[in-house]
């Protein structure tokens, strides 16, 4: 049996707004931040102008992130003007350009942007003398510093660019099962094509989660593997990449692929998703046992996304395919069509948000992606 869900939400676009400058705040150097940074249960975070190549990376503990850097400095970057390079393979520390200021009842989770991981961009966010990546507790006031490791491509960042999000929430915003399966009941959250799943035929975990897989057949190519000795890749610059430059097409006989160890690759989901408009979702690993792989890099999921609605209110459509960043470690894997690969866990929000994932956005979005690279790179 469920046990009673746990009251809270994560914060939504009207009430983040209202907290620009007071609980998200400019740093040392007073840039405001930008309304376009706002999204419907995120904010993304921008990179400030001082970087830092290091030796190593490092555990976050209660010492000062500056204790850290005089330990580990290997030089400092330059991130204005036209930004600096980073090395494929080296560690990085950037200081964000956002600080923060939380209210007592207020903590703060952070994830990389999707076209982040889509570059194979290692990132985590480190709050000063907290003890754990990629949040900040209740109440937390400082700075935030991002970890960076490109791991297949040499990249140029300049400041300003975007490689992380924030999301603000009081109390814990989960959901027990039976809340996700009453919402399921009401409107299907996953399909097979066109075809809706029944309650009967989606995998339901026990933390308000979806069970789902990977999707290889009916897709030519398959999936893309980065490839070795690839030009700079410049990241704030849109749809001017040729991808054949930086990726290999990746076919899969029979619904089958292997993949090698150390080499990163793009797939998909099997599953069409919708994420509802009162809902927010984040990608997660099924089980470290499954084998010897990472996939996820960049899993939050804003509201709305895969969402279509009539003139009514009443969803419409059949949802949006996951894109799946994943990497072989150890030995060679072989992956197949349909295979349980990642869980997608569900989170209240404090309502909708004045505007859906994709909603009023200039430029590129992901809201009809399928088997999609990043912005930087051209589309057909």
């Amino acid at each position: 049996m469920s046990s009673p869900s746990p009251t809270g939400a994560i914060l939504t676009d009207r009430e983040l707004r209202a907290l620009l400058g007071l609980a998200l705040r400019p740093g040392p150097s007073g840039i405001p931040i930008q309304p376009a940074q706002v999204q419907p249960a995120s904010v993304d975070l921008r990179l400030g102008g001082r970087a830092w190549a290091m030796r190593a990376g490092f555990l976050p503990t209660g010492d000062s992130i500056e204790a850290h850097l005089e330990q580990l400095e290997d030089g400092e970057l330059d991130l204005n003007g036209d930004g600096a390079r980073l090395e494929r393979g080296r560690v990085y520390l950037v200081e964000l350009e956002e600080g923060l200021a939380l209210p007592a009842d207020v903590s703060a989770r952070f994830n990389p942007r999707s076209s982040t991981g889509r570059c194979d961009l290692f990132t985590r966010v480190l709050s000063t003398r907290h003890s754990r990546f990629d949040e900040a507790p209740a109440g937390y006031r400082g700075p935030l510093y991002l970890e960076v490791c490109p791991l297949s491509f040499s990249v140029k960042l300049r400041r300003g660019d975007r490689l992380c999000q924030v999301r603000l929430q009081r109390g814990d915003p989960g959901m027990t099962t039976q809340e996700l399966e009453d919402i399921y009941r009401q409107a299907p959250l996953a399909f097979d094509g066109e075809h809706p799943l029944g309650l009967d035929e989606v995998a339901f975990g026990d933390q308000g989660d979806l069970l789902l897989s990977v999707g290889l057949q009916g897709r030519d190519p398959a999936g893309w593997r980065a490839r070795s000795n690839t030009p700079l890749l410049r990241f704030s610059e849109q749809g001017t990449h040729d991808p054949r430059a930086f990726w290999d097409p990746v076919h899969a006989q029979d619904g089958r692929c292997i993949l090698d160890p150390g080499h990163f690759y793009i797939f998909a989901s099997h599953e069409r998703i919708r994420i509802p408009a009162h809902l927010a979702a984040e990608m997660l690993p099924v089980d470290v046992g499954i084998g010897e792989l990472r996939n996820n890099y960049a899993g939050f999921f804003d509201n709305g996304f895969g969402w279509q609605e009539d003139g009514q209110g009443n969803p419409t459509g059949t949802g949006t395919p996951a894109v799946l960043e994943v990497r072989a470690h150890d030995v060679p894997f072989q992956v197949e069509h349909g295979q349980t690969f990642f869980r997608l866990r569900f989170f209240r929000t404090n309502g909708r948000p004045g505007d859906l994932y994709g909603e009023g956005r200039t430029g590129q979005s992901y809201r009809g992606q399928d088997l999609t690279l990043a912005r930087c790179f051209k589309r057909d």
